[in-house]
C-alpha cells in the first residue's frame, strides 16, 4: 500500500507547524493564523508556501487551527483552493481537536491545550465538550498570556507598593524597561500577546527559584487549567464509572514541572478514576490523526471534511 503524501498544518497565534509526511518528513514554521480575519486563505497561502518548489505531489490536507469558529471552518472553500496544489481531501477542526488526538490518540477523556492560550476539551460518553478558549482578552485561564499578564500585573503591584516584593518586578524591568514605561511598551507592540505569553517563563523560572508570590500564581494556573478539566469531564458524560484518560499539550503543562504537578494533583483528587499521563505524539502528530478518525468515534463530528 502506497502511503499518501499530506501537508499537516498546526495553526496558532504564534505560529503555523507545518509537516509534509510520505517518503522523508519534513517540518517547519509558517506564519501564524489569524482568525480575526478570513482564515481559509491564509490556510491555503501557508500550504502553498510550504510546498513551494518541493518535488512532490501531496494529496491530502490535514488543518487544526487555534480559535477556529464554526463559521470560519469551511472545508469545501479551503478544497477549491488547494486543489491546484494536487490535493484532493482535506480535513479541518479545532485545535482543541488535534490536540486531543496528539495526546490521547482515540482513548476517551480530556486534554488541557496551553500554550499562549489555552483550551480544554473533553470527550465522552455524552459526546464532546469544549471549555474556555475564549481568547487573550476575556478568557484562557491558566493559559501563558494569562501567567504572562499576572507575573507584569504582580511586577507593578509591587513597583506601586500595592502588593508585596517579588523578583518578578526586576525581571519585567529587565524584559520590557522601566516600568513607568511599560504599558506604552507593550501597547505599541505589534506581538504583544506573545511578548507578554513569553513572560510565563520568566514567571515559572522565578517560582522554582521560591519566589512566594511568583509560586501563587503558578498554583493558580494550575487550578484554573485542573478546574476546565473537571468542566470538561462532566459535560462529556464522565462519571464515578469511568476511568477517563487526561493529558496535556502545550508549554505550559508541557515545560513548567511545577504547574504540572500541581494539575496532576487536583485532577486526581476530583476525578477518582482518572488517569494522568503525559501526551502520546505532539501536535501535528494529532492534526495527521484528523484524517484517520473513525466515523464512529465521539469527535467525528468535530472534524469538516471535504
Amino acid at each position: 500500500m502506497v502511503t499518501p503524501h499530506r501537508i499537516l498544518l498546526d495553526g496558532g497565534q504564534t505560529g503555523t507547524r507545518v509537516r509534509i509526511t510520505g517518503g522523508t518528513t519534513r517540518d517547519h514554521l509558517a506564519d501564524p493564523i489569524h482568525t480575526d480575519r478570513p482564515v481559509v486563505p491564509q490556510i491555503a497561502a501557508a500550504a502553498r508556501e510550504s510546498l513551494g518548489s518541493l518535488d512532490v505531489q501531496v494529496t491530502q490536507m490535514a488543518v487544526g487551527v487555534s480559535g477556529l469558529t464554526p463559521d470560519a471552518t469551511r472545508p469545501d472553500e479551503l478544497l477549491a483552493a488547494v486543489t491546484d496544489l494536487g490535493i484532493d481531501t482535506v480535513a479541518l477542526a479545532h485545535d482543541s481537536v488535534s490536540a486531543f488526538l496528539a495526546a490521547n490518540r482515540f482513548e476517551l477523556g480530556a486534554v488541557t491545550a496551553s500554550g499562549t492560550g489555552v483550551v480544554t476539551l473533553g470527550v465522552g460518553p455524552a459526546g464532546t465538550a469544549r471549555v474556555d478558549g475564549w481568547g487573550h482578552m476575556v478568557g484562557d485561564a491558566g493559559s501563558g498570556y494569562w501567567i504572562g499578564r499576572a507575573g507584569l500585573d504582580a511586577a507593578l503591584r509591587a513597583f506601586d507598593g500595592r502588593g508585596p516584593a517579588t523578583v518578578l518586578e526586576q525581571a519585567a524591568v529587565a524584559e520590557f524597561g522601566p516600568l513607568p514605561e511599560l504599558y506604552m511598551v507593550v501597547q505599541a507592540a505589534a506581538d504583544r500577546v506573545a511578548r507578554i505569553a513569553a513572560f510565563a517563563r520568566i514567571v515559572d523560572d522565578a517560582a522554582r527559584a521560591g519566589d512566594a508570590v511568583a509560586v501563587h500564581i503558578d498554583e493558580r494556573a494550575a487550578t484554573e487549567l485542573a478546574g476546565s478539566v473537571d468542566a470538561a469531564l462532566a459535560r462529556s458524560g464522565h462519571g464515578p464509572d469511568t476511568a477517563p484518560r487526561v493529558s496535556w499539550m502545550g508549554n505550559v503543562l508541557g515545560h513548567s514541572t511545577t504547574i504540572r504537578a500541581r494539575f496532576v494533583d487536583l485532577v486526581e483528587q476530583s476525578v477518582p478514576k482518572v488517569v494522568v499521563a503525559p501526551p502520546h505524539g505532539d501536535p501535528l502528530d494529532g492534526v495527521g490523526l484528523l484524517l484517520d478518525l473513525p466515523a464512529d468515534h465521539p469527535l467525528a463530528e468535530q472534524v469538516r471534511r471535504a
